[in-house]
């Protein structure tokens, strides 16, 4: 009888221990920890949407589209129908009317000073069809974010991943315009694996959840090797989120955090966080500093990227027999 009772005293400790884990980066709060009630992702959703309405109205494609150019579609819409298919397959603007909204253009941005065109460029839209898959990836991925991180820091890495995916974009391309806010979202999927790697102690089924988010992230970079997809400002987005996410997401570790599970007076570790985490934290903050201090400068000089890495435009674009990356 004694020998089954300390079973059951054994088996209530170690799911008490276990209690103190989270089963994954995507799933629930730590006990103890503050669940945040998202509202910037939402905000930032409707931003997406409201410019978007706003570039559409400004197109008027049925007044400002010769005869030859095509039909608009949708005409019901009247001044909100799209551009013919042939200009634009995405179901949006012309590429005249979203330079004019503030897309991203290398050579406004370093001749014509127009610096602001980094940041506008992250909340515009080629089309319908890349606003829906876009904002479609802000609700999965950032509303989890913020319930487990709060506005500040999630909001923080949105925009400042969507500058860096729009500086090295201009750094790789010059003669395309680029808008979209793929940059900003390829930030929070690196912040997650960031966040996953120095939080390390607090989560179980590690190996699962990495090979997971690796291989989202993988395939969304391969295709982004296709025409037309500016992938600079998605490994653009991604490296700066990756790195912020060592800066801003670091959480306390298991041992700290598992007090609140343990009966009072139990012994807990008294470090908040790791050696490794602080050393991971310092880091990512000088490589982040560093970053945007030598891509600003490159870009502001007018230097071409390509001229110091002649391969690296294959990471956006392989040409094959189906297609060609000229245009």
């Amino acid at each position: 009888m004694a020998t089954s009772h300390a079973d059951v005293e054994k088996g209530a400790g170690a799911r008490r221990k276990e209690a103190g884990k989270v089963p994954s980066p995507l799933y629930p709060q730590h006990e103890g920890e503050r669940e945040w009630v998202p509202w910037i992702v939402p905000v930032f959703l409707v931003a997406n949407i409201t410019v978007f309405v706003l570039t559409m109205y400004a197109n008027n494609c049925p007044v400002q589209t010769p005869a030859r150019s095509g039909k608009c579609v949708a005409r019901f819409l009247h001044r909100f129908s799209f551009q013919p298919l042939r200009e634009n397959p995405l179901l949006g603007p012309s590429s005249a009317t979203l330079q004019k909204m503030g897309a991203l253009v290398w050579d406004k941005v370093v001749h014509e000073h127009q610096g602001w065109r980094l940041i506008t460029c992250i909340w515009l839209h080629a089309g319908v069809l890349h606003l829906v898959a876009n904002m479609l990836s802000l609700i999965f991925i950032g509303l989890r974010l913020e319930q487990q991180f709060g506005y500040v820091r999630i909001g923080a890495i949105y925009l400042l991943s969507g500058l860096g995916g729009s500086v090295l974009s201009s750094l790789f391309i010059r003669n395309h315009i680029s808008v979209g806010a793929s940059g900003a979202l390829f930030g929070l999927l690196g912040a997650m694996l960031s966040e996953l790697l120095t939080n390390w102690t607090i989560y179980t089924n590690k190996i699962a959840a990495v090979i997971t988010l690796l291989f989202v992230i993988a395939v969304n970079l391969a295709l982004g090797i296709l025409p037309h997809v500016n992938n600079f400002a998605h490994i653009g987005g991604f490296l700066t989120g990756f790195l912020l996410g060592f800066v801003l997401l670091m959480r306390p570790h298991f041992g700290w955090m598992e007090r609140y599970s343990l009966p009072s007076g139990s012994p807990c570790s008294s470090k908040k966080y790791l050696v490794y985490q602080w050393i991971l934290l310092a880091v990512a903050t000088a490589l982040v500093i560093v970053g945007f201090a030598v891509g600003m400068t490159m870009l502001f000089r007018g230097e071409n990227a390509n001229d110091s890495c002649h391969w690296c435009h294959y990471l956006s674009c392989v040409p094959t027999s189906k297609w060609t990356c000229a245009n």
